[in-house]
């Protein structure tokens, strides 16, 4: 007898990633702190912990530079974020090079947006930012890489983005299925959670 795959969590099954925020929502100091302790709870290769952010609230100084090096398409609706967040890779400590560097700032990032989720909120992770630009307005060493941009927010309506972007925010989310992610004895053959 088969079964249906069972359902994650739901704080891994409510986390998608909007554009429509809130203008007028505030993420409070509390909130945001715990999403970076949450971040700074993750795994990471001998401990090194390599995740840092730079973070801007909205209404300071440093969340209109973040927002200044976002690429023209995420600012339009990202100055409705209660908070900015570049995600960065310290790639190196006193003993060297930080091994899976990237991998840490992923496991460390997944926390945060899962706590964000915990917390009422919504986070959009982005690629469209200017990371040289980041490195130059912030200051950062050589050590630093900035990997991902993080909008931090309430949900709005979706009538808060232009028409043609407001379809994808109300589609329905989509995965592949598990048997196209999870093989056993050889690629390609799928993972059966359920034996007949």
């Amino acid at each position: 007898m088969r079964s249906e795959p069972a359902e994650p969590h739901p704080l891994i099954r409510d986390r998608w990633s909007p554009r429509a925020l809130d203008p007028a929502a505030v993420v409070d100091a509390g909130a945001l702190t715990r999403m970076l302790n949450a971040a700074r709870w993750a795994p990471s290769y001998g401990n090194t912990q390599p995740a840092r952010y730079l973070v801007g609230v909205r209404g300071t100084a440093t969340f209109d530079r973040v927002h200044a090096l976002l690429n023209r398409g995420n600012q339009a609706w990202a100055a409705n974020a209660g908070a900015l967040l570049v995600g960065c890779a310290q790639t190196a400590n006193a003993k060297g090079e930080v091994p899976y560097a990237e991998y840490g700032v992923g496991l460390a990032t997944e926390n945060l947006v899962l706590q964000a989720v915990a917390e009422g909120l919504v986070a959009h992770q982005m690629a469209g930012f200017d990371a040289d630009a980041v490195v130059a307005e912030f200051g950062l060493p050589a050590s630093v890489r900035p990997l991902v941009a993080i909008a931090v927010g309430v949900l709005g309506s979706p009538d808060l983005l232009p028409e043609d972007r407001r379809a994808r925010e109300t589609a329905p989310r989509e995965r592949l299925p598990l048997a196209e992610l999870a093989f056993t004895d050889r690629w390609g053959t799928a993972f059966a959670t359920v034996r007949e």
